[in-house]
């Protein structure tokens, strides 16, 4: 059955509208109306995530993973309505959102398991000590708690995974956290339709109405009006630079100032070490055009930059890069103003005598061609737009006369989520010069392979140091992310029956 819009606001368990209105734009299939966010829907629905948070936040360990699995068997239960949708609004096609969908649920259901274990509460015990001298010491046990209401917002370029119930949303809620969402309005339709799934799975479980809203649209007075609402603890951001630092400054400004976990972009460099080029150059050349060009570039782990060493292997890198990416036909963005940025990010290249176009393509409209670019360190270093993220499938080669020009150039990187050593055997003394400066630049550190996959396990960080994302310490995928949502509380001398959970 075709999901068709109501283009309402989820608001503690109602569906709201109001005069004002938008067109979504799809990809391709119908366009549908939706009501426009307004900063008094945002008064109303964080109001009531407070009020919820004095139940939700109290909710046993049980009763909030039933409610993670019943979100989860929810969307489930819509899959077929949600991958029509989604793929008309993004253009992605089925196979890509048929997998983020399960993704989606499987984060869902990781998070129940998690709270389940209950190893993430991270209790801490310390015994009276009654005849201690000179002065005896209280019991005093220790416990993570749920800090609050939390705002999120929808990324634009995962419309499930990162959007309306997926990861801050999964770890804000298994940690007891009502959940206010600012929807992407890229995706309005996909983001109704699973926030459908949440409220079936507060009515089945009995959870307060508003422990979850979702706000659709709205100009940028929305926004700023969710991160600066007094009941808002913290707040998941996904975007853009600019957007992210602005939603950042205004949450540090705040009378009560809070932590905004924002991922705001990363290049992802690759170093390609000099026996790896040598030994299979063309097969990494072909795997980072494979990587460069999956969903049309439209990745945060994206690997825009590769660093090689000067000589005939780098040519057969570059040449095999070349070759894969001619190859690579025209691809759909997700959104309009995207495909846009993306143009000017590479007549941003085009217009740099440092840079060479190796391959270089024209893109119209809401579709993208691959682009490769080759410069030299120097130049990079100088130049520290070339450093800057483009949104898409755009690579730039930096050739480099030695690995410890390669060191060089890593100690002048901002930050990442993520960099790749493509190394062998006898690379091994060249990676441990690069691996110190790659680990203080990065969240997370690879080894022949491309970082365009996320696994959403334990051991995941999904973050770096800025401006990759606002807070280093953090990340967005895995488990370890419930730790954005709690603060640890002592307990001295307070009677064991009264703590929940010890």
């Amino acid at each position: 059955m075709t999901f068709t819009p109501h283009g309402k606001h989820l608001i503690a368990g109602e569906w709201v509208s109001g005069d004002a209105t938008f067109a979504s734009s799809p990809a391709h299939g119908p366009s549908h109306t939706f009501s426009t966010g307004t900063v008094d829907l945002v008064a109303r629905a964080c109001a009531a995530a407070e009020d919820a948070f004095w139940t939700y936040g109290y909710t046993t360990r049980e009763q909030r993973a039933a409610f993670l699995d019943a979100i989860a068997d929810e969307i489930e239960a819509r899959a077929a309505q949600i991958t029509e949708i989604g793929t008309q609004e993004t253009g992605l096609p089925e196979a890509r959102l048929n997998g983020e969908r399960g993704r989606t649920t499987g984060q869902l259901r990781l998070f129940a398991q998690h709270i389940r274990d209950g190893e993430y509460l991270d209790r801490r015990v310390d015994a009276a000590q009654p005849d201690r001298q000179p002065a005896p010491r209280p019991e005093i046990r220790l416990m993570q708690r749920p800090i609050g209401p939390v705002a999120v917002f929808g990324a634009s370029n995962f419309p499930l995974a990162f959007s309306t119930a997926g990861g801050d949303t999964a770890a804000a809620l298994a940690a007891g956290c009502p959940v206010v969402v600012k929807g992407h309005s890229a995706h309005p339709g996909t983001g109704e339709i699973v926030a459908e799934a949440v409220l079936a799975a507060i009515e089945k479980t009995g959870m307060p109405k508003g422990t979850f809203s979702l706000i659709q649209g709205g100009n940028r007075k929305v926004g700023e009006a969710l991160v600066t609402d007094p009941h808002i603890k913290a707040v998941g951001f996904t975007g853009s630079l600019a957007g992210g630092r602005a939603l950042f400054d205004l949450c540090a400004s705040r009378p009560e100032p809070i932590p905004f976990f924002g991922e705001l972009g990363s290049v992802n460099p690759m170093f390609v070490l000099p026996e790896a080029a040598k030994a299979r150059g063309e097969a990494l050349g072909t795997g980072w055009a494979g990587s460069l060009t999956m969903g049309a570039g439209q990745f945060c782990t994206n690997p825009g930059i590769a660093v090689v060493v000067k000589g005939d292997a780098a040519d057969t890198f570059v040449s095999a890069t070349k070759a894969a990416l001619e190859k690579v036909a025209p691809q759909t963005m997700l959104t309009d103003g995207i495909a846009s940025a993306y143009r000017e990010g590479q007549e941003r290249f085009e217009t740099r005598n440092s840079v060479k176009p190796v391959v270089s393509t024209t893109s119209e409209g809401r579709q993208a061609s691959p682009n490769l670019y080759e410069t030299t360190a120097d130049a990079f270093l100088e130049d520290h737009t070339l450093g800057e993220e483009v949104f898409g499938p755009l690579g730039l080669v930096v050739r480099v006369d030695s690995v410890e020009d390669m060191v060089q150039l890593a100690k002048g990187l901002q930050g990442q989520l993520t960099t790749t050593l493509h190394l062998d055997d006898a690379d091994h003394g060249a990676a441990a010069k690069l691996l110190p400066v790659l680990e203080r630049k990065s969240g997370r550190v690879l080894a022949n392979g491309f970082p365009t996959g996320v696994e959403v396990v334990d051991s995941m960080v999904h973050g770096g140091p800025y401006p990759a994302s606002t807070n280093f310490g953090a990340t967005s995928v895995g488990t370890m992310s419930i730790r954005r949502f709690l603060r640890p509380v002592s307990y001295q001398n307070i009677p064991e029956a009264l703590l929940q959970d010890f």
